[in-house]
């Protein structure tokens, strides 16, 4: 455990030579790769050596060529970890410093142990006498000290984080380049602050989106590469568009007492629903149900089937992306030129806009409502080095199950008024709702000219009214 004496007067100018030591040793491992590259592998390729230990000998040369390559990443990884660590370190001995010169401009002594104690010498006798009747003091001199330890505490955590960054930096963490136990080609953080930031996602999903916007777009390259599956699922693509409803709908529920004639709505309500399911329109007599059901929950939008469904909708989403990519494209590759042509990634998004749905069932079951598209755009290099990009999306609808006045529905061959069903809020035989739902993750290829269409979503399985969780992803 550090101590207060260890960090005050620890020489961290050491951990900048060690650096530049590091980065000549991975000069060296790129001029010994050089070497081998030229010498060697061609010796398997050249014709004059045949036969069977020319075969084995081929792949071997070409894991050593891979562990050069390797050695050299390594070796300026842990020489990027050791300056930052310098500048961290210096940083927080700093803020020890600052909380013992507050310490003792408050009267304070700071033993080497770190102890905060009034400095009697600096004071009258009255003035001492006083402090050393004072009840208070033994709390003052404990609120001190702990201030101080709070700042060594920073530094020691910080310490703790250098190491298993340097050991994570020298970890072989790939068993298939034909090693065990080799150097690390993975790509290092940028720094160890976008390492802690990278260990450190939100459990929350609503608070993922804000975390992710939060990384430089290297981290995120490297830990789409590592970790992309899990990192979608956890909700990288999330938009950070929140989205309100526009109006209060039919006003407060349950304000008014129902009558008879409220009942007789209730029942053709009944019937539209059931005829709904009859003729096809499922997604609407599913959300006719949950209005009917009076519980007033968020329901879950089935936004793959929307896109199987309605080709309208569909082409809207193309072209909301088309109307950004280029800009997209020019984000991400300045980003990978920054980088030096390392992997990034960074956040996009649509800006939210209306639509209505154009096929009969999702017209009935959502009508008009906001949608935007968000996710990532990536430029990971080629084989010759040239970026290639992708962006990974999905579509976002939301919208508020409600009934506008002077309007009318037909299912089959009940019609409703929309006052009527709006009032079923009113008395409580009904309640609003809110609706929203994301597509599962899509690719789109933004290395060519011009817009592709978006592909179909997946419809899932069938379902009625009665299978409300369909929309949920792990059901469908």
């Amino acid at each position: 455990m550090l101590n207060y004496h260890e960090v005050m007067t620890t020489d961290f100018s050491t951990l900048g030579a060690a650096a530049t030591a590091w980065d000549a040793m991975a000069g060296k491992f790129e001029s010994l790769r050089t070497t081998y590259e030229k010498k060697v592998p061609s010796t398997t390729t050249s014709g004059v050596w045949l036969g069977q230990a020319q075969q084995v000998a081929a792949p071997r040369f070409a894991v050593t060529r891979n562990e050069y390559s390797n050695a050299q990443i390594q070796a300026r990884a842990v020489a990027a970890l050791l300056r930052d660590a310098e500048t961290l370190f210096t940083e927080l001995r700093g803020k020890v410093r600052a909380a013992v010169d507050e310490a003792v401009a408050a009267g304070m002594k700071v033993s080497e142990g770190g102890k905060a104690s009034f400095d009697f010498s600096k004071v009258g006798a009255a003035t001492a006498n006083a402090a050393r009747h004072d009840p208070d003091l033994a709390e003052v001199e404990r609120s001190w000290t702990h201030r101080i330890q709070q700042a060594v505490d920073a530094f020691e955590e910080a310490d703790h984080g250098v190491k298993l960054a340097l050991i994570d930096a020298v970890t072989d963490t790939n068993f298939n380049d034909g090693t065990f136990g080799g150097f690390n080609g993975s790509r290092p953080y940028p720094s160890l602050a976008a390492a802690a930031k990278a260990e450190n996602m939100p459990k929350d999903r609503t608070e993922v989106s804000d975390w992710w916007r939060s990384l430089d777009p290297v981290t995120r390259g490297i830990l789409l590469e590592e970790q992309g599956d899990a990192l979608k699922k956890a909700g990288v693509l999330d938009p950070a568009y929140q989205w309100r409803q526009a109006d209060s709908g039919a006003g407060g529920f349950g304000t008014e007492e129902p009558t008879a004639h409220d009942a007789y709505l209730l029942a053709q309500a009944e019937a539209m629903m059931a005829t709904g399911d009859f003729i096809g329109n499922t997604e609407a007599s599913r959300n006719l149900a949950h209005y009917l059901s009076g519980t007033g929950t968020t329901l879950r939008l089935d936004v793959d089937r929307a896109m199987s469904d309605d080709g309208s909708f569909r082409a809207a989403v193309a072209s909301d992306i088309s109307n950004h990519q280029d800009q997209w494209k020019q984000e991400a590759l300045d980003a990978f030129k920054k980088s030096g042509g390392a992997p990034v990634s960074i956040p996009v998004e649509t800006k939210a806009v209306g639509g209505t749905f154009e096929d009969r069932n999702w017209y009935l079951g959502v009508g008009s409502h906001m949608r935007n598209v968000s996710g990532n755009v990536s430029v990971v290099p080629d084989a010759d080095g040239q970026p290639k990009i992708t962006v990974d999306y999905q579509v976002n609808v939301w919208d508020r199950y409600n009934w506008d006045a002077g309007k009318e529905t037909p299912i089959g061959p009940v019609t409703i008024k929309d006052t009527d069903m709006a009032r079923l809020h009113t008395v409580g035989l009904a309640q609003e709702f809110d609706m929203q739902g994301s597509s599962s993750a899509k690719q789109h290829d933004l290395g060519g000219a011009g817009a592709q269409a978006v592909p179909a979503g997946d419809p899932g399985r069938d379902g009625t009214r009665k299978d409300p969780a369909r929309g949920e992803e792990e059901n469908r």
